[in-house]
């Protein structure tokens, strides 16, 4: 088999070079996992949260070191920091949420003589296969509460990332876990696809793309492993006549930009009131031209590159395309003296009006940092146009009037609806998508039912 490989896109040197796991690891793991669950279940949820925790200090402890091995792997600047102020947030949420979460469900009708109660049991073994774009927040979404609710868990991370799931393994071991219930394995495709195959797993919570779901389900179809998927998405924003512009161009220029633009909920796509339009765009793009593009581990970078060049030139053909169809582009990208050109990860900003949805950068996925921006005449125009997509992970709508933003967000096909805020997860609320987005939920107390299933006890206590 070949070798899985990180090759940095900071200067294509190979970062992180590693043989799949033999057959013969492959079956010890599983083996090691199924055991050492059945212990962990037993233990009191108590102690299991207690190591998770524990767990999540020596994560933390290792942010000086990972900072720039991220840079390396996969391109994000130095100067934002790790990944670690959100992973604490989500851990200590779930943390703190997770006995009430797992505690038995009463029904609201007692009867004499009868105990009755639906308890959350854990799924067993819980397959996480996670992205390179977020390589700490997206798997920690799964993984803490998968262990605090009783499963035991195999971590399968992307190749780009190599290092961050040798990071998870490092972190969970000076935790003192369990010794088999937690295990960073490196898989190839066909690996992974005969692991979901077999029905050794119980659950697979995957990040990544619409094909890679669909690999997904097609691997684990007749098994009735359980899923939870996150893929594509085409995220917009809706700014109306009555917000504050400065504010909206503030944060939708970070929105759209940030890691490159290389984010599950990074802003794809704006829609603005006509009236306001001309001011939108003249300060978002000027802002825009602030970005310093660079190398990732110089602290003055603010835009480093994409992850792969593949991923550029990709942004590259969506804004060839547009421009040829009469799309506008506001940003010279020989201002930004790093940018490469096609073939390069080196990929500056680009502001596109013009636009309409015959162009694939406004319905097509791009995951980098392209933005194409629209005017309205009113809501209703907005909704139906950030409804034409075939995703719906998150949109966000730029208002003064919070009534209007509900009303708004009801008729918008979306998981999650924000109000003059973008680009966020919140652990205490459903992560989740629609359409080609995906299944599932991840964090809040729903994530706990994405990890558990239901018992039914139903005791009678008097008999005669």
């Amino acid at each position: 088999m070949d070798d899985i490989v990180c090759i940095s896109p900071v200067d294509g040197r190979e970062v992180a070079r590693r043989r799949p796991a033999s057959d013969a690891a492959i079956e010890a793991a599983l083996d090691a996992a199924h055991a050492a669950q059945i212990a962990w279940a037993k233990r009191p949820l108590a102690e299991r949260i207690g190591l998770v925790m524990a767990f999540m200090d020596a994560m933390l402890a290792l942010n000086q070191e990972i900072v720039p091995e991220l840079a390396l792997q996969m391109g994000r600047p130095v100067r934002y920091g790790g990944e670690f102020r959100g992973f604490e947030e989500r851990v200590r949420y779930m943390a703190r949420i997770a006995e009430k979460s797992l505690s038995p469900v009463l029904p609201d009708d007692p009867k004499e003589g009868f105990r009755r109660y639906v308890s959350r049991d854990p799924l067993g073994l819980v397959l996480v296969i996670a992205p390179w774009n977020y390589p700490y927040l997206t798997a920690v979404n799964t993984i803490a509460p998968a262990l605090m609710a009783g499963n035991a868990v195999i971590l399968k991370h992307a190749s780009q990332t190599l290092l961050a799931g040798e990071r998870f393994q490092q972190a969970m071991d000076a935790a003192g876990m369990p010794k088999g219930l937690f295990q960073n394995l490196n898989l190839n495709h066909a690996q992974t696809s005969k692991l979901l195959a077999s029905g050794a797993v119980d659950h697979v919570n995957f990040t990544g793309s619409v094909g890679g779901g669909q690999a997904i389900e097609r691997a684990a179809a007749g098994t009735f492993t359980t899923l939870g998927l996150e893929l594509g998405g085409k995220d917009p924003a809706y700014v109306r006549a009555d917000a504050d512009m400065d504010f909206a161009v503030e944060n939708l220029v970070d929105g759209a930009f940030y890691n490159s633009g290389q984010c599950c909920c990074g802003i794809e796509r704006i829609y603005v009131h006509e009236s306001r339009y001309r001011d939108f765009v003249e300060g978002f793009a000027a802002l825009t031209r602030k970005y310093a593009l660079g190398n990732p581990l110089d602290d003055a970078t603010t835009l480093g590159p994409m992850a792969q060049a593949r991923f550029a030139d990709t942004i590259r053909t969506q804004i060839d395309e547009a421009r040829s169809r009469g799309a506008t582009a506001l940003i010279d990208p020989k201002a930004f003296a790093a940018d490469g050109g096609a073939g390069s990860p080196y990929l500056a900003p680009q502001v596109l009006v013009d636009v309409d949805h015959n162009m694939s950068v406004m319905v097509e996925e791009s995951f980098g940092p392209v933005v194409g921006i629209m005017p309205v005449k009113n809501d209703a125009d907005a909704i139906t146009l950030m409804n034409d997509s075939p995703y719906g992970l998150t949109a966000s709508i730029w208002t003064a009037d919070v009534d209007a933003a509900e009303t708004i967000g009801r008729q918008v096909q979306t998981g999650t609806v924000f109000m003059n805020r973008c680009d966020y997860l919140d652990p205490a609320l459903a992560w989740t998508g629609v359409k080609d987005t995906g299944r599932g939920a991840s964090l809040s107390p729903i994530g706990f039912e994405m990890l558990t299933r239901p018992k039914s006890f139903h005791l009678r206590q008097k008999t005669g």
